[in-house]
């Protein structure tokens, strides 16, 4: 859909930008934002003045460094890594395994944060990199405590299948949820790659809300679920009182 008023026309073109396409000419961005070279010339060309684009040697566009000050205020993003890096650290010299640390923007988790050793299973995560909640150990997390309207809908919805283990059934992810929500813990296995599971847990804010989730990512062939959900939810309730959360009596 071409872009139809100016703050639209300005977002299409920080929009063309993605991990796939991290660097891109003028052409590539006009093309990819639906706009013409001459309007991309000129948005690019503001863009790149304010910060918010940096032009290479070769005459290539980056995102700049002024979009990231900005994005680093983000109360999910860098302000939550900073809070929850220290017990993120203390689960990966635990399990020396793939740690992770994701929000829920959507219909989708976004990762914020990941430890990995190299001697780790390997996972199709990346900082910033966005992934259904159905099949992954966070996003099971997340989706648990979504609001019920938010959850029946999704359930609803078509469930992308990844290996012959994703859950694509709506009724079997309803009890899932529900399991997660008796639990505390969700365990994701083999639902994205055939040689792997992970274990996490909510992070509650201040109010008692659940904002992030924390999981740990291993072998499957090598998992000890029963060791590594009380881990994980240790970590999951370190980071939420750092944030302010205090239990019930």
């Amino acid at each position: 859909m071409t872009a139809s008023t100016a703050p639209d026309r300005l977002l299409s073109v920080l929009a063309a930008f993605d991990h796939e396409h991290p660097a891109l000419c003028l052409t590539d961005i006009s093309r990819r934002a639906g706009l013409s070279l001459t309007t991309a010339h000129r948005l690019v060309g503001a863009l790149t003045a304010w910060g918010a684009l940096e032009r290479d040697g070769s005459g290539r566009y980056h995102v700049g460094l002024r979009l990231w000050e900005i994005a680093a205020l983000a109360p999910r993003g860098l302000a939550l890594r900073q809070t929850a890096l220290p017990y993120l650290e203390d689960l990966y010299e635990a399990t020396h395994e793939n740690v992770q640390l994701a929000v829920r923007d959507g219909d989708e988790v976004v990762y914020v944060e990941w430890l990995s050793g190299r001697s780790a299973v390997g996972v199709h995560i990346r900082v910033g990199g966005r992934w259904p909640p159905h099949a992954t150990g966070v996003g099971l997390a997340l989706l648990a405590h979504s609001a019920p309207e938010f959850q029946e809908t999704y359930c609803a919805g078509p469930l992308a299948a990844f290996t012959p283990y994703t859950v694509t059934d709506p009724a079997r992810l309803r009890r899932a949820l529900a399991e997660v929500r008796r639990t505390g813990a969700a365990v994701s296995d083999r639902q994205v790659t055939e040689d792997a599971l992970s274990v996490a847990a909510p992070v509650r804010g201040a109010d008692g809300t659940v904002t992030a989730a924390v999981s740990v990512v291993v072998p499957h062939d090598a998992a000890r679920v029963p060791v590594l959900v009380p881990a994980v939810r240790l970590a999951a309730r370190g980071m939420s009182r750092a944030l302010g959360w205090r239990p019930g009596p």
